[in-house]
């Protein structure tokens, strides 16, 4: 196969997963809720990013041994079976196990499509090629948030589950079919201690982390207690709450691609230092609607994730702009901002819940932090 159809393989494999990502990203907190107490939930997901972080540190290892399209292919299955098992399973330690299986295996498989985006990229267009493959990615968050709220309305969580795994199934049905011929970059072997000296070292690496470990904060906050504060808080049923996410998430498809190209002629620092701004505002908004006014808060959301989708396909197009598809391990390092978040997040926000008069309040907090990303921001230097 050619170059190009290579490409756009990925990117169908991209959009299928992201289905099945964003079918459950938003319902998970709600489901573990059914077997943990509100203000515990978290931690669970403290446990799975945990795992998921020591994996990503030993991916490298896999990958010299398997390649990456045999790892993806693995990771899919897991995914698979574990999402299965959330819609069949009742008691709460092996629904804990089973997500923790379920988180963890996401993570890998984005970890392993960056890859194949790095290695199938050309350095001159890294900005415009990552751009589509998160419009390509985002679009399909889209779509699953037209359908998640009615299914839960007609199925329960556990219908979620069922869906998202035909999706993981078409995924792992891809990498069994295609992309035989790739070729794998040599992966370097590095030491963790080597690679983290990588990041130190180097000061705009190390700021261009931080920025991306304060958007996935920022997601992170959102997926966990967001749904909670709009269905147990506020009142909205599922299906008015995937009408608003589907409105919110619209900025990742519209604004991503062509803000991808703009970055390759530009940069990087004035977009993400505007995108920090608006997200800041935003979240600082949320506190004080008191309503459950569809549209306003369709409203309140949209401009949070445009300032989210500028920071993330910024931050996206610097890293790749300044590492190569060889540096598994750095690329793997910066995944695990994802996971790190998952563990960070929802510990500073445990003890806070105990301590707020109000649960709109970690809102307050979220605003605050996308604050110190901006200040980041202005000690970062572009890409020349």
């Amino acid at each position: 196969m050619t170059l190009k159809n290579d490409r756009k393989i990925v990117y169908l494999a991209g959009f299928l997963f992201s289905i099945h990502l964003a079918l459950t990203s938003y319902v998970n907190s709600s489901f573990l809720q059914s077997y943990v107490s509100e203000n515990y939930v978290g931690l669970v997901y403290v446990l799975a990013s945990i795992v998921t972080i020591i994996g990503l540190l030993e991916m490298p290892r896999l990958l010299r041994r398997t390649g990456n399209r045999y790892a993806t292919l693995i990771f899919s299955l897991i995914c698979l079976v574990s999402l299965l098992a959330l819609s069949v399973l009742n008691q709460k330690i092996p629904v804990i196990l089973a997500f923790i299986a379920y988180f963890a295996s996401g993570n890998f498989i984005i970890a392993t499509l960056d890859i194949f985006v790095e290695e199938f990229s050309k350095d001159k267009n890294i900005g415009k090629l990552r751009g589509l493959f998160l419009v390509v990615a985002n679009s399909a968050w889209v779509v699953a948030q037209m359908v998640s709220g009615t299914i839960i309305d007609k199925s329960s969580y556990k219908g979620i589950y069922v869906f998202a795994a035909v999706f993981m199934a078409l995924v792992a049905g891809i990498f069994i079919m295609f992309l035989k011929d790739f070729k794998d970059p040599v992966y370097k072997k590095v030491p963790v201690l080597k690679t983290l000296s990588f990041f130190r070292q180097d000061k705009n690496i190390s700021r261009i982390y931080f920025i991306n470990f304060i958007l996935k904060f920022f997601f992170a906050w959102m997926v966990i207690y967001t749904p909670i504060f709009l269905h147990e808080h506020i009142g909205f049923t599922w299906d008015k709450i995937g009408l608003i996410f589907t409105i919110m998430l619209l900025p990742f498809v519209i604004l991503e691609f062509p803000l991808g190209k703009l970055s390759d002629k530009i940069g990087e620092k004035k977009m993400l230092l505007s995108g920090f701004l608006i997200t800041a505002f935003f979240a600082l908004m949320i506190p004080f609607i008191k309503g459950a006014d569809l549209i306003l808060w369709a409203i309140i959301l949209f401009g949070t994730r445009v300032g989210a989708a500028i920071i993330e396909v910024m931050s996206e197009s610097y890293f790749f702009k300044v590492v190569n598809s060889e540096r598994a391990d750095a690329i793997s390092f910066f995944r695990n901002t994802y996971p790190l978040s998952y563990i960070i997040a929802p510990l500073l926000a445990v003890p806070i819940l105990f301590l707020i008069p109000s649960f709109e309040y970690l809102f307050f907090i979220l605003g605050a932090v996308m604050f110190c990303g901006f200040l980041i921001t202005l000690r970062l230097k572009d890409v020349k």
